[in-house]
Parts: C-alpha cells; structure tokens; sequence
C-alpha cells in the first residue's frame, strides 16, 4: 500500500507549495487572455496544458488541489505544470475543508450512490470548481477548464458547479473537444510534445483518488467479466494476505462526526487518516461494480475506499441506536435523494443544501462510540454505545425483566388493521373479488382437491382390504 501521503505534518501544511503564484490582478494590454484549468499532473491535463496553449493560445494557470491523494510530491506536479508551459500553477492544500465542509456531509448523508458508490471523485469537484472560480477572479481569467471526457460524469460536475458559482465565466472542455480518439493517441501527443506522463499503453489507467479513497478505470476493467488485476489497488492489502488476527477499533462520534478512535481524540481528516491505514491493512474497502452514468452509460467501476465505508457503517450503527424510528425511516429516501444530487453535480443546488439542512438536523444527538472488527476483507459492526440510544433493554428483553405490555398488543394490532378491516369487510360483502382473495380462493380450491383426492385413495385402499 502506498502511504507517502496518509499522515499528517505542520510542515506539509505551511509549506510553500500550497501559495499562490506570483502573477498580475489582470492579463496587461496585448498579453494573452487567461485560461484557470483543474490541473492533476495526470495524462489528460498535461496534454490539456499545450492543447489550451496551441489550439486557443490562452495563457494556463493551473490550479492543483491537494486532497489528499497520492502523489510524488507536489513540488513535482507544480514543477511539471511550469515545464509544460503553464505561467503559474496553485497548488492548494484543500484537505482540512474536504473533510470538514464536504465529508461530514457525507457521513451525515450516509452517502453511497446506488446503495454501493460513496461519492469518491463527486465529493471532491464542488470544491475544485470553487477554486477555480476563486482563481479566475483573482488573476482576471476569462475562462475556466477541466480534462473531464464527453461521455463521463466529472464534466457536468465541473460545468455545473461553476456556473451556478459564476455563470459569466466561459468554460472550455479540450478533451472533449480535441480529434485524439483514445487515450493510446493522447500518449503518442503527448510523446510528441515532450510532454511527460505517467500512463502507457501497457498499463492505461484512469485514477482519481483523495482522501476518501480512489476511483480506478479503463483498460482491462473495461470488461466487466474480467477480474481486476492486483495492480490496480494501493490503498488495501490483499484480503487473502491481510494478518489472520483481526483489528478492533473505536470510532467516537460527536454530534455525527468522527472525533477519535480508540479513545484518542482527533480531527476528523486525521481519523480518515488512520482508518485509511488501519482498514486498509485488513484488505477492507475494495468496490467492483457497474454504475449508471448521468449519461446515460454504465461503466465497470472499482473503488478503494478503505475508511469512508468503514465510517459509514459505523455512522449508520450509532443512528440506529440514536434516531427515532420515523426519522431514521424517511432519512433513507434522503439520503438517496442526496447522493444522487452530488453524483449529478448539483451540490450548490437549492434542493442539496435543502437536505443538508434536514440531515444536519438528524445529527444533534448521534453521540456515542461503535466498535467495528476488521478481518481479512470484511468490517464488522459488533459494538455499539451512547448516552443518546434508544435502546430500552427492559422493552427489548424477553427474559424475567420484560417491561413490554403484551397485554397492549391485541388492541394496537385491531386499531393498527382496522382501515383494511373495513376494506376487506365491504369488498367482500359486495363480492368484489380482489386479487389477495382471488388468491386465497385458488389455494382453497387447490386445497380441496388434494383433500378430495386424498380422500378417494383412502376409500379405494378401504374396498380393497374388505
């Protein structure tokens, strides 16, 4: 697993990579206009770099966000952006407001995009995008730009993000845009420009990766029959080889949000930090799935997202303990509405911050501990603890200390029925045969010709003895 970059230091957060670059409120008269692009250092932004210089002759800022992902450092990527023509490059140290403006969110929402994806690659473009536009602002850019593909989601994540922040700003998309067909061509570009990259053909693919976990694709992953090849995953340990004694651990939660593990209180980034490496050495937090694009395509996924599942199942286990049944309930259709609305890219919709008002609120009391297990690939919840819980052992036990009403239960169950009581009563009278006694009618009938029958063996059995 690589851990270059799962800690923590005071030096690494004053740093001077994270200052902007030294450049003019404004292009001056008869220099070229401005272009602020989302910079990676990966295939599709560095060739983005002499595209947006060649083919629309704009000058690139480019704008780095670090989120925590892994890197070679990014002195590297800033000295890169600047090798490849960019007048200045930001890199902006942007982990401390993921994990407190974005990922609580998150965790409040429970956010898993069709029950499965959390959100890895959607949490993290709302927050690029403000940059972005900050900078534009800054620097008296014109335009804006991203290396998001036509056919994936990150492109309307980007566009929409932006234009809810700044709708005067024009966005420019090369990658969509530009003649090369395939990732292979933009290889053999970017070879051609001397523009250094990391992918090649042997090995072709996608990552995007923060904090949260990492998104992987293309090349084999493209068959969904084919099994991901152990090359792909950084984050987590083979299962099969991850230590055969399991890790218990203690997330506390205050008010929904992660503060300590094992009794030692932390920020929330450094408890993503250190679940990220305790989760992951037990091979926890692999995802192989088929998802459903905005645009209408389905696409082979697979996701490393060792601590962001383990806190949602721990998150979920202190809700079940802490909210009202009516709460917990309706949060459900919540938080699929909400995980929807970020994988679409509408995080600064009226409708998202709607929601979080309401999730907010759900989290005033989920306070409390879970214990979780980790072994061999799996995450278990098999503790749980809060002064908030709901819990009453003298309602829930059915031993000598049983404090439940049986004796209550006949007259809720009549009041509970007697809507469809009523119902069944008047269709019944007016022979208004509905299908739930259409079926009951068959399986009578069905029934009483078995007896039937049963009956005519007994008899033909009883001449025969006579």
């Amino acid at each position: 697993m690589t851990k270059s970059n799962h800690s923590i230091s005071a030096h690494e957060s004053a740093s001077s990579l994270h200052d902007v670059p030294q450049l003019s409120a404004a292009p001056a008269p008869g220099e070229k206009e401005r272009v602020v692009l989302a910079y990676s250092g990966g295939l599709d932004t560095s060739v983005c770099i002499k595209w947006l210089q060649e083919e629309y002759n704009l000058d690139v800022i480019a704008v780095v966000g670090d989120l925590g992902q892994e890197h070679d450092g990014l002195e590297a990527v800033k000295a890169k952006a600047l090798a490849t023509g960019a007048i200045g490059c930001a890199v902006v140290d942007m982990r401390e407001t993921f994990a407190n403006e974005y990922l609580t969110c998150a965790l409040a929402a429970n956010a898993l995009y069709e029950n499965k994806y959390p959100l890895v690659s959607a949490l993290s473009r709302p927050l690029i995008a403000k940059h972005l536009v900050a900078m534009a602002h800054q620097f008296g850019a014109k335009y804006v730009a991203h290396g998001c593909t036509g056919k994936g989601n990150d492109q309307v994540r980007f566009e929409s993000s932006v234009l809810m922040l700044d709708p005067a700003l024009t966005i420019l998309s090369p990658v969509r845009d530009w003649d090369l067909g395939c990732r292979a061509d933009e290889i053999a570009w970017a070879a051609a420009h001397n523009v250094p990259v990391k992918a090649t053909a042997e090995a072709p693919y996608s990552i995007d990766d923060n904090l949260w976990g990492r998104a992987i694709e293309c090349g084999v992953l493209e068959d969904p029959w084919c099994e991901p090849p152990a090359d792909i995953y950084t984050m987590t340990a083979d299962p099969a080889c991850a230590p055969d004694a399991p890790a218990y651990v203690e997330i506390d939660f205050k008010e929904g949000i992660p503060c300590a593990v094992d009794g030692k209180a932390m920020s929330f980034l450094g408890v993503i930090y250190a679940l990220n490496e305790i989760a992951g050495a037990h091979g926890f937090g692999r995802i192989d799935m088929v998802e459903n694009r905005l645009v209408g395509v389905k696409s082979r996924e697979c996701y490393e997202v060792p601590a962001g599942l383990a806190l949602i199942k721990a998150h979920k286990a202190l809700e079940d303990l802490c909210l009202e049944r009516g709460v917990l309930h309706h949060k459900l259709a919540i938080e699929q509405t909400w995980a929807e609305q970020v994988y679409n890219g509408l995080w600064f919709s009226p409708l998202k911050e709607a929601l979080d008002a309401f999730l907010g609120h759900t989290q005033q009391c989920v306070t409390g501990t879970v214990k979780l297990k980790f072994f061999k690939g799996s995450c278990t919840v098999v503790g749980r603890k809060s002064a908030f819980s709901l819990y009453d052992f003298g309602l829930a036990t059915y031993d000598a200390s049983d404090a439940f009403d049986h004796a209550a239960a006949k007259g809720f169950i009549e009041i509970h029925g007697l809507s469809c009581k009523v119902w069944a009563e008047n269709r019944l009278a007016n022979d208004a045969r509905m299908p739930s006694f259409a079926d009951v009618d068959a399986t009578n009938k069905a029934y009483a010709a078995v007896v039937e029958e049963a009956e005519e063996i007994l008899e033909d059995a009883g001449k025969v003895s006579a």
